[in-house]
């Protein structure tokens, strides 16, 4: 799998329209309060047009892309956190994920209320964000209060994540988000078990009407403007146009893009942010008449990667055979990279690149 993307924001902000333009699940669509009871979830395969070409090359008889599961909670509001509109069983949807995409309206349309009356991007983030952190606050207050009973008898283990647990505290009850928060060894383990959901990162997602989708409207800018004071992403999506393109047949939804003069899919765009904020990449291996992509975190060392395929693989790795994309789509075929001397012979500490079609040798 890619990643696990949670999709949060204000009711009635188009986050099921989204939700369905990206997955075509058929979550139900409606402009009024909470809708979404329990999370949508769909899983998606994420486009990779370098796995088209080197299928095209090798004609394998399966080919399997690396996919991204979203995870479609209902909206929140102001009170979430202590359980208002059901926002704390929401927020618990979401404590898993490895990034948030926070959907924020940018569209005036009479006919679909506004939870505060207006449209105001900058608003309508912090209300939501500032749900997120009382949210952790509330995680933290349990876990002080467990700990610390055990702390107090002598735990050492127990006084170390109190300790943590106070400095993490401090920079959310600032109202700051704990993404901030660098932790190494032991302390790191201790943060990531809190599975707090401002340590996740989170890029934004601009829902506007059709008529803005190339353009740079004022609602976009707030966005945009509150994204870069925090060092975040925007993606600008029209839900509605998203929601109807996944309603053609899969022929002819490039040629409807291209008649509109869209670059690339809602998808594609958050695919390509999701792999950027989280430093992810992609290798492709073929096996036994398979063709398959593989998602790692960036800088990965080569017998992780192959952990990543199996565990065996890792315990048992004595090599990797690797060739760049690039090199196997010049080739044409392995057999020719290897006589060209573009087929490279690697050990386990070698960093896999984004792009590399490796061949893993393992004893099992």
């Amino acid at each position: 799998m890619g990643f696990r993307c949670g999709i949060v924001g204000l009711p009635n902000v188009g986050k099921s329209t989204i939700f369905n333009g990206l997955t075509f699940a058929g979550a139900e669509v409606a402009a009024y309060r909470f809708t979404t009871i329990e999370p949508n979830v769909g899983v998606v395969n994420v486009p990779d047009k370098r796995l088209e070409q080197i299928a095209n090359l090798i004609h394998p008889k399966k080919v399997i892309p690396t996919t991204l599961e979203f995870l479609d909670i209902a909206g929140l509001v102001k009170g979430a956190s202590k359980g208002e509109g059901l926002g704390n069983q929401f927020l618990g949807h979401i404590r898993n994920v490895e990034s948030i995409a926070h959907i924020v309206r940018c569209f005036d349309n009479e006919n679909v209320s506004h939870e505060y009356g207006s449209i105001n991007p900058r608003r309508d983030i912090e209300v939501v964000e500032t749900e997120l952190i009382l949210g952790d606050l509330q995680v933290l207050e349990k876990r002080r209060a467990k700990v610390g009973r055990l702390a107090k008898v002598g735990g050492k283990k127990e006084a170390e994540a109190l300790e943590l647990y106070e400095e993490v505290w401090e920079v959310l009850n600032q109202g700051k988000k704990a993404i901030g928060l660098r932790y190494e060894g032991s302390k790191r383990d201790i943060f990531d078990d809190l599975c707090l959901l401002t340590a996740q990162p989170i890029f934004y997602v601009a829902n506007v009407d059709e008529a803005q989708l190339k353009g740079d409207g004022h609602y976009i800018q707030e966005v945009r403007d509150f994204a870069q004071e925090h060092g975040s992403r925007v993606v600008v999506i029209c839900g509605d146009l998203e929601s109807e393109i996944a309603q053609l047949d899969m022929e002819d939804r490039d040629t409807f893009r291209e008649s509109l003069g869209l670059e690339s899919s809602g998808l594609d765009q958050l695919v390509k942010v999701g792999y950027e904020i989280l430093k992810l990449i992609t290798f492709f291996t073929t096996v036994s008449d398979e063709l398959r992509a593989w998602t790692v975190v960036k800088g990965i060392q080569s017998q992780k990667a192959a952990g990543r395929i199996h565990s065996d693989m890792e315990r048992g790795f004595i090599r990797a055979e690797v060739v760049s994309f690039e090199d196997f789509i010049q080739c044409g075929s392995e057999q020719t990279a290897k006589e060209k001397g573009l087929l490279r012979l690697e050990g386990r500490e070698y960093v896999v690149q984004d792009g590399d079609i490796i061949h893993f040798r393992f004893n099992v």
